[in-house]
């Protein structure tokens, strides 16, 4: 029997623990979706602007070195 083990002895009490928790259960159901969220329509706005610029530099490039060959 190695010095680690010692079946005589009783287990330690566990306790809750202090790091994680139990999830916090909400009052009353969340309200659904609103059909207009601004948030969304501002995140599309950017795509959809990123994009747009993405394609003018192209062109100019595209057009600046026909233009110069």
């Amino acid at each position: 029997m190695s010095k680690l083990s010692k079946p005589g002895k009783t287990t330690v009490e566990l306790r809750p623990s202090r790091i994680r928790r139990d999830p916090v259960r909400a009052a009353e159901p969340a309200a659904p979706k609103a059909y207009w969220d601004p948030s969304e329509w501002e995140t599309w706005a950017v795509v959809v602007g990123v994009s747009l610029f993405a394609l003018a530099i192209t062109a100019l490039s595209i057009g600046f070195g026909a233009i110069t060959n």
